[in-house]
């Protein structure tokens, strides 16, 4: 071969073996950025090009698809009774992505989770269409529409869970929005959307507020202060009477920790305490045990972690820095204490079960089109905050709330109820309308098969009329029943 031949073969076989390392990088090395990059159009046509899976609860699709007309994406997602599920599905939007179950889980309810490849494969090879698997979930439906119900036009939210596993039953938020509004690509979906955005809809009904709104808990803390006096020895009886003397007057400073009316606080049993609410008490309790024993009995529950259930809930927060004055208004909900409605389920779930915290989840299982099972959920400790003793011992005085206190409205006949009833004050100088509290369980002779946790956001009463026993006790009571009944 001359020279000019050679040099020729020698650049065409570089130009070659330049394009082989090229296709190569693009293939093995490139290929993930390139699927999810928001410009490859591809993927988001793929995504949409066959009906998606579905969301089940009590063995029912609560989510469904439909063909769209004039659009490169041929179907698209559909919600049935969006409003009362969107909390717990989140939506799939031809034009503004996914959230919560419908994104966590995108990859089982489009077919294209690697765990579905010999179903795929096998569809390929027998000419049938993709298809999508389904996520099923642990809610209870009867429990769902109680506290969508309960909640009305009100501003708040229900979490609902069964203590026994951590499952969780009930997951409702209001105002909420329908997801199917917005599912689409056209210029109505595009204004359904930019109508719920929190810049054009100050009630932000796209707020998942029974996961990522957290709250000052109020009175309602009460019983995690509670369980860490009897957890750290400070009191060891419930029907004992402790050192909390009225007035009762904040450590460092000249300030009183004033109670609600004229109630008999004065060295009250714990038992008492907690059915009038006394701040006095459990202000002194916290003071006396101090910060790190508050905090580390708050983490024990939960409180300061994010949670993924698997949805992503928000840590609640107790201070770690606080002052001894701090520590006891942080001791009855105050200060800087914030929770989720779910935290607070966990607390009323942990008691309820004999001072075992289970896992909240609300996915049980994830199927194939051809209802094989790809995952399962096994039910997991989460922690163990107090001891069976110490838990029974709670459990007795949060019946006592609810049999002879301020809880009287979630009372259930022939049923165990335990609760705590909490208004927390929030706003500059306590001026807004406070938050209405309740945390529940209810119990059989098989066990106790829910625990709720309610807040209201803005109830519609005068301020001096706002009450968690008023407001929120009946939310949780509807909720209950409808697990108990099922």
């Amino acid at each position: 071969m001359n020279k000019p031949l050679r040099r020729v073969a020698i650049f065409c076989g570089l130009l070659v073996l330049a394009m082989l390392v090229r296709a190569n990088y693009l293939q093995f090395v490139q290929a993930d950025e390139l699927k999810t990059n928001t410009h490859n159009r591809r993927v988001a046509i793929n995504q949409y090009a066959t009906p998606r899976g579905d969301i089940i609860v009590d063995g029912k699709a609560i989510t469904g698809h439909t063909e769209t007309n004039g659009s490169d994406f041929k179907y698209k997602a559909t919600f049935k009774n969006g409003p009362l599920w969107a909390p717990v599905t989140g939506y799939a939007s031809q034009a503004f992505g996914s959230t919560q179950l419908e994104s966590i889980y995108d990859s089982i309810l489009t077919g294209d989770d690697d765990r579905l490849f010999f179903k795929r494969t096998v569809d390929i090879l027998s000419g049938k269409q993709k298809q999508g698997g389904d996520v099923v979930t642990t809610l209870n439906g009867a429990a769902q529409r109680a506290a969508f119900k309960g909640l009305g036009n009100k501003k708040g939210a229900v979490a609902a869970i069964d203590p026994r596993t951590g499952a969780i039953l009930a997951l409702a938020s209001t105002p909420s929005y329908d997801p199917t509004s917005f599912a689409g690509n056209s210029e109505k979906d595009g204004k359904a959307w930019n109508s719920l955005q929190k810049k054009n809809n100050p009630d932000e009904p796209m707020l998942n507020r029974a996961l990522r709104q957290t709250y000052p808990p109020g009175s309602t803390f009460k019983v995690v202060t509670a369980a860490a006096a009897l957890e750290n020895g400070l009191y060891s009886g419930v029907d004992d009477a402790t050192d909390s003397p009225v007035p009762y007057i904040l450590p460092n400073t000249t300030t009183p920790l004033e109670n609600e009316g004229n109630i008999p606080c004065k060295n009250a049993t714990l038992r008492v305490a907690l059915q009038y609410s006394c701040n006095s008490v459990f202000g002194k309790i916290g003071a006396d045990l101090g910060r790190d024993k508050m905090v580390e009995e708050a983490e024990k529950f939960g409180f300061n972690q994010q949670l993924f259930v698997p949805v992503r809930a928000e840590a609640s927060n107790i201070s770690k820095t606080m002052d001894k004055p701090q520590t006891a208004l942080s001791s009855i909900g105050q200060f800087e204490t914030a929770a989720t409605p779910l935290q607070m389920a966990m607390v009323a779930s942990a008691i309820a079960n004999d001072g075992k915290l289970m896992e909240p989840y609300m996915v049980s299982q994830l199927r194939a089109p051809n209802n094989a099972i790809v995952e399962q959920t096994k039910p997991k400790e989460f922690s163990q905050p107090l001891s069976a003793e110490n838990a029974q011992k709670l459990q007795d005085i949060m019946k006592t709330v609810v049999e002879e206190g301020t809880g009287k409205n979630a009372r259930i006949p022939g049923v165990t109820v335990g609760g705590k009833t909490g208004t927390a004050q929030h706003g500059i100088d306590n001026s807004a309308s406070p938050y209405a509290w309740f945390i529940s369980y209810a119990k059989t002779d098989k066990g106790s098969p829910v625990a709720v946790a309610v807040v209201v956001e803005d109830a519609s009463a005068n301020r001096g009329d706002i009450s968690g026993g008023g407001f929120a006790a009946p939310i949780a009571k509807s909720v209950m029943e409808a697990v108990l009944n099922k």
